[in-house]
């Protein structure tokens, strides 16, 4: 029967936030349809969130929520998707068994962030998963945050928990997005200053008081509190766009041999905390520089002109920098996705790729272009939210 645990915490039952790395049943997505992140024009949105589906289906269950509205649209898009495979000459059994791994379930949110406003999930490491419902406020609430209403987004978590009948503990009133913290499932939790700290999120909770929070409800020994995120990032500088782990202790940093950007500065401090740390383990962490495109990605005026924005809602301008990095790939079973930006940023494309082959050799590595997302305010690790396997 399904429990909602609020008489214990995740450490006192001996479960702990796995690694995004580990083994998944599925990932969770959210069908786009917001104007004001996708557009009036969601052709691009869709095309990559489509490539992204694709990806999972040939290797996990993907788990795509939808509001009744569009329900059957999401329904009819997965379809089309799999009968273009279909056309390009695709086995029979695999779509099958695609198909088979798609579930679309009937929840509404504000927006298409699964990572954000998913549960967390942790494991005892014997194939018993438990979920965990965050407090949602849209980045930030009332100081700064992205949207004038989050109701529905800070419910999508124990919705999906309820549905799929998932025992889960209940954080709230604490705070917390998916995209701001990273583990290596052994111990070692990541977090930036810029956001755990900021004003909009726990105000009334200590650095020490938010550190114990973190460690009773991801089993974690050690919390990394990197200073910054990535320059410009709306979420207050989420970890998921700057580090990451490849294995326990090693990590992907965002980097630029630049010191004119503003990024250069920010890497800089996150190195050297970095290289004077251990994990939880003891283990002095081996950082790998992932370099940021070459070029800055750009909000240009034919962007600018296909989004809709609600009374409230963050707005954009012509020229505003978006928050690209290639740090915020995915893991799914098998496989790594990467934003690819596309224009300018060809080679710097094909150098993240060659970068990740490198670090995950027994993975294929895929690029996904991934403008569209990030005009949408994030990135692939942003939009996916993964369960571990059960």
């Amino acid at each position: 029967m399904l429990q909602k645990i609020t008489d214990s915490k995740p450490v006192n039952d001996g479960y702990y936030m796995p690694a995004e790395f580990a083994p998944h049943d599925g990932t969770i997505m959210i069908y786009p349809v917001r104007p004001g992140s996708w557009g009036k024009d969601r052709s691009g949105a869709l095309k990559a969130f489509g490539d992204i589906f694709i990806e999972i289906l040939k290797r996990e269950n993907l788990y795509l929520l939808a509001s009744k509205e569009d329900f059957e649209e999401a329904r009819l898009f997965v379809d089309t998707l799999l009968v273009k495979l279909k056309v390009q000459g695709e086995d029979e059994d695999v779509l099958k068994t695609m198909e088979e791994r798609c579930l679309i379930l009937p929840i509404e949110s504000d927006d298409s962030w699964a990572r954000d406003v998913g549960p967390t999930f942790v494991t005892d490491g014997e194939k018993s998963i438990r979920g965990i419902n965050w407090s949602f406020n849209a980045w930030g609430g009332d100081v700064d945050g992205l949207y004038a209403s989050w109701e529905k987004d800070d419910l999508v978590a124990g919705k999906f928990l309820d549905m799929c009948e998932i025992d889960y503990y209940d954080a709230a009133p604490f705070v917390l997005e998916g995209g701001s913290i990273h583990s290596d499932g052994e111990g070692t939790v990541m977090v930036t200053e810029a956001c755990l700290l900021s004003e909009g999120r726990n105000p009334d909770l200590s650095k020490e008081e938010i550190e114990k929070t973190l460690k009773k409800y991801l089993g974690a020994e050690k919390v990394l509190w990197l200073p910054n995120g990535i320059y410009n990032d709306e979420t207050n500088e989420h970890v998921d766009n700057v580090c990451a782990f490849v294995a326990p202790g090693e990590v992907v940093l965002a980097w630029t041999d630049d010191e004119d950007d503003p990024q250069y500065e920010m890497s800089l401090e996150d190195l050297e905390y970095l290289e004077s740390e251990t994990d939880a383990r003891g283990r002095k962490i081996k950082v790998h520089k992932l370099p940021i495109p070459d070029y800055p990605v750009l909000i240009d005026q034919e962007d600018l002109d296909n989004y809709e924005f609600e009374e409230g809602e963050d707005q954009r301008e012509v020229g505003e920098r978006l928050a690209a990095s290639y740090v915020n790939y995915y893991y799914i079973n098998g496989a790594a996705l990467v934003p690819q930006f596309g224009g300018d940023n060809e080679e710097s494309d094909k150098r993240a790729l060659e970068i990740l082959r490198d670090l995950c050799k027994n993975r294929e590595v895929i690029g996904i272009d991934a403008r569209s997302i990030l005009l949408g305010g994030g990135n692939i690790h942003c939009i996916t939210q993964q369960i571990p396997e059960n």
